[in-house]
């Protein structure tokens, strides 16, 4: 089984967003996957996601409902194979908990699976409106769907 970690700001957001997508899309591929999700915001910690998330994760048929926030901790890289970040912030978040190399080569930009090498960002959405977690919905789900693909071509 692969694991998988999904990382945003906040965990509340982008991140549950895609720890969803991605979980509905391995049942679809039949992939054994195991996912979930974290962010870096003290504050946040045990909150469901955002509201406009869960309603756009709603329309799309997925439930994201009983995701909970929490911190991103070292054993994270012992435990996923793969850590997915949505932006630079993050990014650099992430490896500058790193202690070996071994815990960098394990994390990514998410968008690099539909944009390959480009370190494309995925906007947090929390600033704006509804129309924000609808494009951020479509960028994980392209990227989501890459991921599955290729992991399908790995087995």
């Amino acid at each position: 089984m692969k694991k998988i970690l999904m990382i945003c700001l906040g965990n509340i957001c982008r991140s549950p967003l895609a720890e969803g997508i991605l979980r509905q899309k391995a049942i679809d591929y039949g992939l054994d996957l195991e996912i979930d999700s974290a962010g870096f915001e003290y504050c946040n910690v045990g909150m469901a996601p955002d509201s406009r998330a869960l309603a756009v994760a709603r329309k799309y048929g997925i439930n994201i409902a009983n995701i909970r926030s929490r911190l991103f901790k070292y054993s994270d890289f012992e435990y996923f194979d793969a850590i997915y970040v949505m932006d630079k912030y993050n990014y650099n978040d992430v490896i500058s908990m790193a202690k070996t190399e071994q815990d960098k080569s394990k994390v990514d930009y998410i968008l690099n699976e539909s944009f390959p090498g480009e370190n494309r960002f995925v906007k947090d959405p929390y600033y704006g409106g509804s129309d924000g977690f609808e494009t951020v919905f479509n960028q994980l789900d392209d990227a989501c769907e890459a991921l599955c693909k290729r992991l399908k071509d790995e087995i």
